[in-house]
């Protein structure tokens, strides 16, 4: 047979000597790795402690939302609070309205301030549209204002509100400063208004006249004059029907007449409606003339 080689010998002996080695090499390793160990340096106990208290306390601050208060502690005493305050572009917004708005978030230094709970405080007020607000270290406020511009008063089951050009509704219409502005009336009307309005621009003359824009089944308009003539429009192309009237109008005074309503719809007619009164004059009128006829046919016999 083939002589084993030395390390065959090793590997199948399994006797005590070998087991003896075994564990006399491994004992000397842990010596080693014991003996290491304990050149390192340990944190004290205090440190320890103080590690987690800390970490116990900002816990409970977070979980139990102080934090503001408690940055505002550390805040105040370093020359943090807020002290100075600067607002601009607001109009219809009070400076003392923004102030309680910002005191709403609870902040007192810039430390606590969030921007973005500030700026969403201040858009939740009715006449401010978009806002902005800026720390500036170490006690100063900047707030930026963009406001809702009033474009049309909305009628909407018997309220009425003033609304941006976007048909937004910014605050309820109260008599006064605003009385200048057009009326639109129905459902849809404020978001849709915008177009009328603009394209009516080009006959100043007959704007003047509108006392509303009234929204018709959320598709076309009808319009309301001061004098109580009512014009309707077709759904499309309604500013020519507009510019028609105007026509009309020039020539004819057709509005200064005894009139209730002119319906553009038809696109080969115009009809006029006459008010209650002036039919009933009509007719007496009618009724007047074949008389007359009936009573000269009578004093001249065929």
């Amino acid at each position: 047979m083939r002589p084993l080689s030395p390390r065959s010998d090793i590997l199948l002996d399994r006797g005590p000597g070998r087991l003896a080695l075994l564990f006399g090499r491994t004992s000397r390793r842990l010596q080693a790795l014991t003996a290491s160990a304990s050149q390192l340096s340990l944190p004290r106990f205090g440190a320890v402690a103080f590690a987690v208290v800390g970490s116990a306390v900002v816990y409970g601050v977070v979980v139990g939302g102080h934090t503001g208060e408690v940055l505002d502690g550390f805040g105040q005493p370093l020359g943090f609070a807020i002290d100075k305050v600067a607002v601009h572009g607001n109009s219809e917004t009070s400076e003392i309205d923004v102030l309680q708005a910002l005191w709403q978030t609870g902040s007192q230094t810039l430390l606590s301030l969030d921007p973005t709970a500030a700026r969403q405080t201040l858009e939740a007020m009715p006449w401010i549209d978009r806002a902005s607000v800026s720390k500036i270290f170490p006690d100063r406020v900047e707030i930026n204002l963009d406001e809702h511009r009033p474009y049309a008063i909305w009628q909407s089951d018997g309220a009425f509100f003033v609304v941006n050009r976007e048909g937004k509704k910014i605050v309820p219409y109260l008599p006064g400063r605003f009385d200048a502005l057009p009326v639109v009336v129905g459902t849809g009307a404020a978001g849709s208004a915008a177009g009328i309005i603009d394209d009516m621009e080009a006959y100043p003359e007959l704007r003047a006249r509108v006392r509303a824009y009234i929204r018709v089944g959320g598709r076309r308009w009808d319009l309301e004059l001061k004098n109580g003539v009512v014009i309707r429009l077709p759904e499309e192309k309604p500013i020519e029907a507009v510019a028609e009237v105007v026509r009309m109008e020039r020539q004819n005074t057709l509005l200064d007449r005894d009139i209730a309503m002119v319906d553009m719809r038809l696109s080969d007619r115009v009809v006029v409606r006459l008010t209650d009164d002036s039919l009933k004059r009509r007719k007496e009128r009618l009724e007047e003339r074949a008389k007359l006829i009936k009573r000269l046919a009578k004093d001249k016999p065929v």
